[in-house]
């Protein structure tokens, strides 16, 4: 049997570079559940973390030829885009929030919710209270919790992704 080796982040970003969607695809597999828990504990919200999952892998490939691997590693530079993706996110909703504001309100009757939607809307309550706790602590600091302790970064890694010192 044949053991086949894992490219390194450096090796399939090479080849991201020169446009090979494979390895885009492979990295995405690598990488996607990281982006999505990123983004969830941003957002609080599992819908928006799918969306910021998705336009954070969306920059990547556009932006492909910018990428700044840290220590041959391409998850801090994809954190750091879903962090501003979630910024942009945030924009977003509050623009369409103000229109919504503007506009005459409609109602619609409350429907039966499954097991997995409960769970999930705990879920957000739950994360939104975390959110509200850390959203107190300094920008930088909120990062470096989002960075290393939420997703796994190093301190090394995420101190250079951040341009600050560890």
């Amino acid at each position: 049997m044949r053991h086949q080796v894992r490219p390194s982040d450096e090796e399939l970003w090479s080849s991201i570079a020169a446009g090979d969607e494979v390895a885009f695809g492979r990295l995405f597999d690598r990488y996607s559940r990281p982006i999505y828990n990123h983004a969830f504990r941003l957002t609080g919200s599992w819908s928006t973390a799918e969306d910021v999952t998705q336009a954070t892998f969306l920059v990547a490939w556009r932006r492909r030829h910018d990428a700044r691997l840290v220590d041959g590693s391409a998850l801090p530079w994809l954190l750091v885009v879903a962090t501003n993706a979630v910024r942009s996110e945030w924009r977003s909703a509050r623009r369409w929030l103000a229109l919504l504001r503007r506009l005459p309100g409609e109602r619609y009757a409350d429907g039966d919710l499954a097991d997995e939607v409960v769970a999930r809307l705990d879920d957000e309550r739950r994360m939104t209270e975390v959110l509200s706790v850390v959203g107190r602590l300094p920008p930088a600091e909120r990062e470096a919790v989002a960075l290393c302790l939420w997703s796994g970064v190093s301190y090394p890694d995420a101190a250079a992704v951040l341009g600050i010192s560890e």
